[in-house]
């Protein structure tokens, strides 16, 4: 397991979320912008119980929450949603690791932003991730 001292050592700022987000973190961020990295310890809460490996849905939670961290970005922190998610598990991650994406802009258009990321573990890749985000008009107040 991943000491959160090393982590802080090494550079990056804990995050908490809330509402569902949350319920997938503490998240670890470093950096901003297209060098923006996102991580979360994989702990008992992400779990497969009975394998000791991470569930698929809290990778797939966590690619959504990473690379929408980067089609916020893109858009300079307007509103967006995400309107398509893509995941390819290639390795299962274990309960303990460090799990990390650095995503991706691939393209932005005034109404879509296209984001993918290599979702590791240990720097091992368990995931590839491709989504597109739908940039939504700003509300009248």
């Amino acid at each position: 397991m991943i000491d959160p001292a090393e982590l802080l050592a090494a550079g990056w700022t804990r995050a908490e979320a809330s509402g569902f987000t949350g319920q997938l973190g503490p998240f670890w961020l470093r950096g901003a912008g297209a060098e923006r990295q996102i991580g979360i310890i994989a702990a008992p809460l992400h779990a497969n119980n009975h394998m000791g490996t991470v569930h698929g849905g809290a990778l797939m939670t966590f690619a959504d929450i990473a690379l929408g961290f980067r089609a916020s970005d893109a858009i300079g922190g307007a509103a967006c949603v995400t309107a398509q998610l893509q995941l390819q598990f290639v390795a299962g991650a274990r309960l303990g690791e460090f799990i990390t994406c650095r995503p991706e802009l691939v393209r932005r258009t005034t109404q879509l932003v296209f984001v993918r990321g290599l979702i590791t573990a240990d720097e091992r890749t368990v995931a590839s991730a491709d989504g597109i985000w739908k940039v939504l008009e700003p509300r009248p107040r």
